[in-house]
């Protein structure tokens, strides 16, 4: 059998007279070097921008962004693992121009510069605006968690304290129970001397002690719980894993390609806050005097959606469902019927609930309307689980904004399914085909710095495929 034939390892190679033979036109790496050379580093804040003519040289801040760039494009972000990469690379051989500097500079380089590297990732977003890449109709918000440099082990929540001390509690009073009898029958319980005892029951009062700190940290905090490695970091509900100690990152997308536009890193456990946050940021990026804005029930929040609304952008967020009276079988608030007329509603017996007054309820301001003739309704076993008096209903003051959105959605639904396609997709790409599902760094300036790495080269990657290399090196230049 003939197989394909490699060439003679001792047999001399003619290799090209010039390194940039190697990368062909349309390679990205072109695209970086650009890129980086189009910027202004020190107006940017880059440390080293602006070299001193005494002392050693540093490297250029823009051959480290390169760096940095190249790798999160091509899953290298560890330093140890970039400076390796400098050797053997072909591509960083040319990007680089044969500089290898060691991975404590790369990663110093990093860690010092991380407002000046979101600066970085802005300044392409508004690239990608110049080049009318953004629709700037519809933008898609989710949130996904991304691991911390945090052992679960290693977070603390009150609860769990609680538990530790208690498990300690008892271990300590059965060992002691053991010298006791020890003392008692003179003899070795389970193998065990009294010194070994003893031992025992000392290391666990210390690590007591070591709990006892912890608690007192705490509650000095005052914050719910606490991480010892990245105290920034909190243990959050991840739908893979469980519960684990993460950050949660919000990105807001551009219908038209799918680009991020906005992103954020932040330490809320769920997304409830930030659907104001991140869509009033996505339309100030996109310049737009009105937009419109999907997210999923995780952000429906009625306080939020109307900042939306006085922001001029129109929500599509449906509401979880939540209501009691629906897993009972009973009538819920959808089966009524507001008359914003008379300031009424009208009951599925077509009887009116009139206003009452009103009340302010977890610092929301609501009208409380009140039922006139439930005491003899037929309907009334199916409407209130009330033995005595008439159904009640509240209304938050704003809800016209929340039936207005409801009546949007039912008008239409594709915007609800679209979200899926604009915002699970670059998530899926960071993640998976980036290797970014975690961080390397810790605290949120310092993980927000790592994020926006990966969103510029998540950006960077879809107007290649979108523009090609050469048309973007053009709208560069």
């Amino acid at each position: 059998m003939r197989y394909v034939p490699g060439v003679d390892r001792h047999q001399s190679l003619l290799f090209p007279e010039l390194v940039d033979d190697y990368i062909k036109a349309d390679n990205p790496v072109r695209v970086i070097d650009a890129f980086v050379d189009s910027l202004d580093l020190v107006k940017l804040g880059f440390t080293h921008s602006s070299p001193k003519e005494t002392g050693r040289p540093a490297y250029n801040p823009g051959d480290l962004l390169k760096l940095y760039i190249y790798g999160y494009l091509n899953k290298i972000r560890s330093s140890r693992q970039l400076e390796t990469a400098t050797y053997r690379n072909i591509e960083l051989l040319w990007l680089l121009r044969k500089l290898h500097p060691d991975f404590k500079t790369i990663a110093d380089f990093r860690k010092d510069n991380t407002k000046a590297i979101k600066k970085v990732c802005r300044e392409f977003t508004l690239l990608c605006k110049k080049l009318n890449l953004f629709g700037g109709e519809l933008i898609a918000i989710d949130g996904s968690k991304f691991s911390a440099v945090n052992h679960n082990g290693r977070a603390y929540t009150k609860n769990k304290i609680a538990h530790i001390l208690n498990e300690i509690d008892e271990k300590i009073d059965a060992y002691l129970n053991g010298l006791d009898q020890q003392d008692q029958v003179e003899t070795k319980i389970q193998g065990l001397t009294t010194e070994h005892l003893q031992e025992v029951i000392a290391n666990l009062k210390s690590h007591r002690a070591e709990v006892e700190k912890i608690q007192a940290q705490l509650e000095a905090s005052g914050e719910s719980q606490l991480a010892l490695i990245d105290p920034d970091s909190r243990l959050m509900h991840s739908p893979s894993k469980g519960t684990d100690v993460s950050y949660n990152v919000q990105i807001a997308t551009d219908a038209e390609h799918k680009l991020i536009v906005a992103h954020e890193v932040t330490n809320d456990c769920d997304d409830s806050q930030q659907l104001a946050n991140m869509a009033v940021q996505a339309k100030e990026t996109l310049g737009v005097e009105n937009i419109e804005a999907t997210a999923d029930t995780g952000y429906y929040n009625e306080e939020e959606i109307k900042k939306c609304q006085d922001q001029n952008i129109t929500c599509y967020v449906p509401k979880p469902e939540r209501s009691r009276n629906k897993k009972e079988g009973l009538y819920t608030k959808q089966d009524f019927q507001y008359d914003a007329v008379n300031d009424r509603y009208l009951c599925p017996a077509k009887q009116e609930l009139t206003y009452r007054y009103e009340t302010i309820h977890q610092g929301k301001a609501l009208k409380l309307y009140e039922g006139v003739a439930c005491r003899g309704c037929p309907l009334r076993s199916r409407c209130t689980r009330r033995r005595a008096g008439n159904r009640r209903l509240t209304r938050w003051v704003h809800e016209a904004v929340i039936e207005a959105m409801q009546q949007r959605m039912w008008q239409h639904p594709e915007k609800i399914k679209q979200r899926k396609q604009l915002v699970e997709h670059p998530f899926g790409t960071i993640k998976h085909w980036m290797n970014h599902g975690y961080f390397l760094m810790r605290g949120l300036e310092k993980v927000g710095a790592e994020m926006s790495l990966s969103v510029l080269a998540y950006n960077l990657m879809r107007v290649i495929s979108i523009l090609g290399v050469e048309e973007l090196l053009k709208a560069i230049a």
